[in-house]
């Protein structure tokens, strides 16, 4: 029987910070799928709060991963756009991390999907930040990772206009005020569970 196996590359998002392990988004998107009769191993996650593209970048070329996964998401940028650091060199980092991922498929572009980088403008830990600032530099990362997605004939997935109507919904927000709760990420394993449904066996 063949077993899926799923990589999940990202940041502070991606691991789900502030909440428990199986509560972030890899670990339901896995769940949801076992519960369709779909076989997965638990996801791989190479992901750590505060990365940046660079970062990620970097720790994918030191880490020994398998030659190849059958699903890839990929979620980063915001410590990019926190940092205040360069869009032109984001996007040749998200360029090479897009390439990557579609490498780790077996090249199978279809098998990878980007999910858009959050707001945390619309958390309580932005109170007292340019909000405006903060959403307009957002768009303007995602403006990146939405062309050169749908360029390379990936998926791609927008979780940001979501993440702007919870500010006032303090059951969107993890502890910390600022990453999001379980319930967030239901709703992010959702979306990627969509797709993969239509691919897996």
């Amino acid at each position: 029987m063949h077993y899926n196996t799923y990589l999940a590359l990202g940041d502070s998002y991606t691991i789900g910070e502030s909440v428990p392990l199986h509560q972030s988004f890899p670990y339901q998107v896995v769940q949801l799928l076992r519960k369709k009769g779909k076989h997965f191993h638990a996801p791989e996650i190479v992901a750590k709060t505060g990365w940046t593209t660079t970062e990620l970048a970097e720790h994918i070329l030191h880490t020994k991963l398998n030659s190849q996964y059958d699903f890839v998401t990929l979620l980063i940028g915001v410590n990019n756009q926190y940092r205040g650091l360069a869009i032109a060199d984001f996007k040749s980092d998200f360029e090479f991390l897009l390439r990557k991922a579609i490498y780790f498929t077996g090249n199978k572009p279809s098998h990878v999907i980007v999910l858009s980088i959050p707001d945390w403008g619309f958390t309580p830990f932005a109170a007292g930040r340019d909000l405006q600032t903060i959403s307009k530099q957002i768009d303007s990362f995602n403006s990146v990772c939405s062309a050169l997605t749908t360029e390379a004939g990936a998926h791609y997935i927008n979780i940001t206009d979501e993440t702007r109507t919870e500010k006032n919904n303090l059951q969107a927000l993890a502890s910390d005020q600022l990453h999001y709760s379980g319930i967030t990420h239901l709703r992010w394993a959702e979306k990627v569970v969509e797709i993969i449904s239509d691919i897996s066996v």
